[in-house]
């Protein structure tokens, strides 16, 4: 959630990133009026609680006379203790309400508007030149290496198995990213794919794109978009002693993808299922920004290794999702499409996620929360239709990118059956 002084004490600089974003303003305007409802009531619990201390310590001390009254006031006293007790409980559950429906402050300097509105920051490498090229489940086809049919007939539209070549790829490319994260000084979890209400609510999932998420009912459990999810709750109502900490997480990530209204349904490219290494840090609050520039750098180095030819950009405040103060996506080329598409993002999440959870670190005037911030390494379904798309030959074979090499026996070309 954001940081409510900062509302009090600038509540333009709020109305303005919900502009930003595309949201209603009026929730800020909604968040002050229940912050004050809550201040009156924290104030009038405390007022008659203090009432009833002190009307206590009169019966203890009153003549036999006075007693009977005093305990008419005490009994009187207690109800609207109880009362104001429970008024304050409305009000702080209104104010906690008021606070999860306002997304995270956009980051000064993040570009306004829409989806298209991005700004290019780099453009980096040379899209391959390729006549008539084929997309990637042609090239696949010729490998062995998906299968959307079986898949389909499996678990529906949208799933997938891959096969000899194209498993391997996929663990290559996963071992290949937690080298590289390890080497960063990271530290590889396997994270759940399953999460409690509470957690899924604490990373901002359940707002907006909640249409996006499975929800296992019987269980009152959640399957994960991605494991920035598990990663955030990990640390859940702790006091981080030391900081940075630094995951590389590695799980299955599903998604409904109800919003894609027909959008690459063909092949791997947007699926319901696929396995994903996500990056997350945990910093202090005033090195989020240098975290943030750090994320994006090793996913730089990880779509260098592939050689890829990409672009990094800088995601419009109305496209962000509702955690991130700040977003870079990385798209690399995709020679049948003519264009450039997401691989990986990072987010900078500042306090938003912690707050929420109950994160905390000592600084100089006591706990206060900590930045979390997360980085797509290798999104393994997406990254694997890149490399076969990117790096395809005019006979169907697939070039392999150097740093691949090792983890796929030394090979540095993949042939058609």
């Amino acid at each position: 959630m954001i940081d409510l002084k900062i509302v009090r004490d600038d509540p333009e600089h709020a109305r303005a990133s919900q502009r930003a974003r595309g949201a209603d303003p009026g929730l800020v305007d909604a968040l002050l009026v229940a912050d004050d409802v809550r201040r009156a009531a924290v104030s009038r619990a405390d007022t008659l609680r203090a009432e009833q201390k002190t009307l206590s310590k009169q019966v203890g001390k009153a003549s036999p006379e006075d007693r009977p009254a005093l305990l008419s006031r005490a009994k009187g006293l207690a109800d609207e203790v109880k009362a104001a007790e429970a008024e304050q409980g409305d009000a702080d559950e209104a104010l906690r309400n008021a606070q999860f429906a306002i997304a995270n402050l956009v980051e000064d300097g993040a570009p306004p508007g829409g989806e298209n509105d991005f700004v290019t920051r780099e453009l980096v490498g040379t899209p391959p030149a390729v006549t008539d090229p084929k997309d990637h489940l042609e090239i696949a086809a010729g490998l062995g290496a998906v299968d959307t049919e079986r898949g389909a007939k499996v678990s529906g539209a949208r799933f997938y198995f891959l096969t000899g070549i194209g498993a391997q790829l996929e663990f290559a490319l996963v071992n290949l990213a937690m080298q590289q994260a390890t080497d960063a000084g990271l530290t590889q979890v396997i994270a759940p794919a399953l999460v409690k209400p509470e957690i899924m609510q604490g990373t901002g999932f359940l707002g907006a794109h909640s249409d996006e998420v499975y929800h296992l009912e019987r269980d009152d459990l959640y399957l994960v978009g991605t494991s920035e999810v598990a990663l955030a709750g990990m640390h859940g109502n702790e006091i981080l002693a030391e900081l940075p900490l630094r995951y590389a997480g590695f799980s299955s990530c599903f998604r409904r993808e109800a919003g894609s209204y027909g959008k690459d349904t063909k092949g791997i490219i947007r699926v319901h299922w696929f396995d994903k290494v996500e990056m997350f840090s945990y910093v202090r609050a005033d090195e989020a920004r240098e975290e943030h520039e750090r994320l994006l750098a090793w996913e730089r180095e990880f779509m260098d290794k592939l050689e890829f030819a990409y672009r990094v950009i800088d995601v419009a405040a109305g496209d962000l999702g509702s955690s991130a103060a700040r977003k870079y996506d990385i798209e690399a080329w995709f020679p049948s499409q003519g264009a450039y598409r997401e691989l990986t993002s990072t987010s900078n999440c500042t306090t938003f996620q912690s707050r929420r959870l109950n994160i905390r670190t000592r600084g100089e005037k006591g706990n206060e929360p900590v930045a979390t911030l997360n980085g797509t390494l290798c999104a393994a379904a997406r990254t694997i239709a890149c490399l076969l798309d990117h790096h395809q030959q005019p006979d169907g074979s697939v070039y392999v990118p150097a740093a691949l090499r090792p983890f796929l026996g030394g090979r540095d070309v993949l042939t058609p059956r």
